[in-house]
Order: structure tokens, then sequence, then C-alpha cells
């Protein structure tokens, strides 16, 4: 028996030995994984948190130069899939903080993680945008009550027939100045990378990424975050019950939060940045406008005509890319839900080069200032 016993206990250590020298990577995943988990739990029992999300390192600067996030002293952080989730408080409200990264599917992948593991009442989304609204300004914080993904396209043959179920159509050709062979004003399209985000990384750095390839083999299937936390059941129920009622229901804008909406209302004149630095200032003081609309897709629009288009066929004031993908995130797991955007150049509106690089951080600044007054109406 005592034969057996060792025999089984040394054909167990072979078979660790085995799976920790072909599959380490894994296995310390998995470790990662576990040792997250016990912070989390750890985190949730201090719940509920506020969400908040930003998208790009400078808008996390400005958030963070403010000085009214404050770490929590025993898990100030934890590292889930390539990024860094911070715990703390602003003025006595408990938040979880992170940095989604560039695009839609960074900002709902974000959003729904947040979401899934911890112990959330609302998401805060928060960043810069551009400036579609010639009433408005650079510097300008809004907040919308509506957002439109305006980038799912239909790209047809030239003279096929038009699609009844589309929204909108832009006609490409109509663009040319002068009509026929002239030039288009649409100009071009450039591709850009995707940013990835991985547990292979260093936390909250992105990799370039183009082609996504799916899995050649597979050694061992880890357990997901999802399956790794118990969901709450109310929240579960509450979020079938608002599927169920909206689920046949065709969505072009996602509404943001009323009630939050209507506190956010409150925030109108308060006192926003007008200078970068004593030598570069705005013209005109920025001011907080609640209530517009905004468009969100992945693009990074730069260009007169397309500006143009966005805001005589939508009536967009705001152009950015992850927004709309919180936003509909959120409502879909039944979260409230609010969005802040700093008006950081005019989308191509301007004579000469994009502001953003002047006028960007500012416009970080003025966002993330109206995100931490709003906190404090909250209380």
């Amino acid at each position: 028996m005592a034969a057996k016993l060792v025999t089984r206990c040394s054909l167990l250590m072979q078979v660790l030995v085995f799976f920790l020298a072909v599959v380490p990577d894994a296995f310390a995943l998995l470790l990662n994984r576990l040792k997250s988990l016990t912070v989390i739990e750890e985190v949730n029992r201090r719940g509920p948190y506020l969400g908040l999300i930003t998208v790009i390192e400078s808008e996390e600067n400005a958030f963070f130069a403010t000085g009214a996030f404050k770490p929590h002293k025993t898990h100030p952080f934890v590292d889930l899939s390539g990024r860094r989730f911070r715990v703390g408080k602003i003025h006595g409200e408990k938040v979880i903080y992170v940095r989604c990264g560039v695009g839609m599917v960074n900002a709902a992948a974000a959003t729904q993680q947040m979401l899934d593991l911890f112990d959330i009442k609302g998401i805060i989304h928060f960043g810069i945008a551009g400036n579609a609204n010639d009433s408005l300004s650079i510097g300008d914080v809004i907040i919308p009550k509506q957002f439109a993904h305006t980038g799912i396209w239909d790209w047809v043959n030239l003279n096929s027939a038009t699609n009844l179920g589309d929204v909108v159509h832009l006609d490409i050709a109509s663009y040319n100045v002068p009509k026929g062979e002239g030039t288009n004003l649409l100009g071009h399209i450039g591709h850009r990378n995707e940013e990835f985000y991985t547990e292979l990384g260093k936390p909250n750095t992105a990799q370039p990424l183009f082609w996504a390839e799916t899995s050649k083999h597979c050694f061992i299937l880890l357990p997901t975050w999802r399956t790794l936390i118990v969901q709450r059941t109310l929240a579960m129920l509450f979020t079938w019950i608002l599927q169920a009622t909206m689920c046949q229901k065709p969505l072009f804008w996602a509404e943001t939060s009323k009630h939050w909406l209507h506190l956010a209302a409150n925030l109108e004149g308060m006192e926003l940045e007008q200078c970068v630095n004593s030598s570069l200032c705005l013209p005109h003081k920025p001011k907080l406008v609640v209530g517009l609309r905004g468009s969100t897709s992945n693009i990074f629009v730069d260009n007169a005509a397309y500006r143009k288009f966005l805001v005589r066929n939508f009536h967009v004031s705001s152009v950015d890319m992850e927004s709309a993908a919180v936003v509909m995130t959120s409502l879909s797991n039944g979260f409230p839900v609010i969005v802040f955007r700093g008006l950081s150049d005019l989308a191509g509106g301007q004579s000469g080069e994009n502001a953003i690089s002047k006028f960007g951080p500012l416009a970080a600044l003025n966002t993330a200032k109206a995100v931490i007054q709003f906190i404090k109406t909250l209380q």
C-alpha cells in the first residue's frame, strides 16, 4: 500500500514538473489571477464604488494632477488583463479608476471587466473629444445626453440599390469640388494599429496590434475572470429584466442616465481653466454645457467635410472614439452612466493644424475638474 502511495506521489510530482516546464506562463497567469481575485474580494467588501474610465495617458495625468484621487492604503491597485485598476477615494467617495485605451473595443472590454469583477454602482467616463459644434469652443466641457456609434457603414458597390435600413447615406462623389473631376473634400483615410492590452505585458502599456491571431494550440484552459467570481444575483436579475424590456427595440441613440444628467446640470457656470501656461491661453473663458449629442466611432475625425456631414445628419456636438461603447456596455448591464468630454480641437474645422497637441492637456484638465465636482454633488 505504501509502495503504491509512493508511486502515485512520484507520478504526481512528475506531472507537476512537466506542467511547470511546458506551460510556465499559463501557471504564472493562473497564480496572478488567483492573487488578484483575493485582492478583488477584499476590495469589494468595502464597496460599492463609482467606476471611473479615461482613455489616454494625458487624460490620466490631468486627473491625477488635480490631487483629488487618494489611493487605498492597503490595495491601491489591481492589475487585470494588462490594465491597472486603481482603488481609492475622491472627497470621501469610493472609486475605482482605469485607463481603457484608445478605441471602442478597449472601451467596451474595460467597462465590462470593471462591471463584472468589482462592486460598481455606476460608470463615469471622461476624456477629450473633437468639437463639431460651431457654437462651442476649444476648452469647453460637454456632458451629452445621447451618444451614437456613427461608424457602422455599409460600403456598397457603385450604382447599387440603396439600403432602406441605413440611417443616413454618404455619397462620396458629391464631395468633389468642382463636381465631376474636382478634388474630393473627404481627403484620404489612414488605418492605424489597434491598442492591445494583455496579462503577458506590462500593466497599462498597450502593444500595437494589426492582426489578432486565433489560438494555434492550447495546453491548458485557464478559468476566466467571470468564472472566478460569483456574480451578484440581484444585479443579474435586474439586468435580465432590463434586457427583456429593451432587447426588441432598435437602438441608435444610447442615452446617459437622466438622474445623473439632471445633477450634472448644477455644474453649469463652474470655473474652468483658460490657459495652458502664462503664454498660451484661449481667447474665451471655457464653459460647461449639458444635454447635447455625441458621436463615437473608431475614426479620429480631422476633416471639415466629414465633420459637416456628422453635424448635418446627426446633429452632434462632439466626436470621439470610446464614449458610445462605454455607454452601451453600461446600459446593457443595467448600470447608470454619464460622460464628460473636454473639447480639445475642431475635428478638421480649423484652417491650420489640429489644436489637440496645444490644448489637449487643458481640455483634459477641465474635464477632470468637472468630474471631481460632479462626484462631490453625488454626496
